[in-house]
């Protein structure tokens, strides 16, 4: 099943990633959704995702990084690069990342930056596949142990199941 179906659904992802507001997204929505353009762009997000798909699964089992697809992102990041602000965090200050939609193309730029930060930084032997859905992560726990995507998602899912199968294990067993 397609996850990215269409312009909106990307939108969507985007803004549960946390690359868009509420109000950046629906502004993207109004001024693209439809057109030739955003639906070449959500062509294009989707062959990015398949080409990186397999390019960390190879990566992941020590393959080198293909010349390629180090060209396209590349070429991506020069032509739709992120930018640097200064926030304010509490009464300190930080600088994070950003970019500006200003026409479909442009959300490649945080998806080929993060995905040249992942081959430049990352260690890949935490790179891992959910056992439970399709999705890949990055293993940020302690021990590097961690089977699912996020605690939000596949996590919790589990947990509750292990849960109540305990419980009916109990029940089973004091019945």
């Amino acid at each position: 099943m397609e996850l990215l179906p269409d312009f909106a659904a990307l939108l969507r992802w985007f803004r549960a990633a946390g690359l868009l507001s509420s109000r950046q997204a629906e502004a993207l929505r109004r001024s693209w959704d439809g057109s030739a353009r955003a639906r070449r762009m959500v062509e294009a997000a989707r062959d990015l995702r398949e080409r990186l798909r397999q390019q960390i699964l190879a990566w992941q089992n020590g393959g080198a990084l293909r010349h390629s697809l180090r060209h396209d992102l590349n070429t991506l990041m020069a032509g739709h690069p992120m930018r640097t602000r200064l926030r304010a965090d509490g009464s300190a200050y930080a600088t994070e990342l950003w970019f500006e939609a200003r026409q479909p193309e442009d959300l490649l730029a945080p998806l080929a930056y993060s995905a040249a930060a992942l081959f430049a930084t990352m260690d890949r032997k935490r790179l891992r596949k959910c056992r439970h859905c399709v999705l890949h992560f990055y293993d940020t726990s302690k021990k590097g142990t961690r089977h699912w995507c996020s605690m939000r998602m596949c996590g919790n899912r589990l947990k509750v199941a292990a849960y109540a199968a305990r419980r009916r294990h109990e029940q089973f067993r004091h019945g």
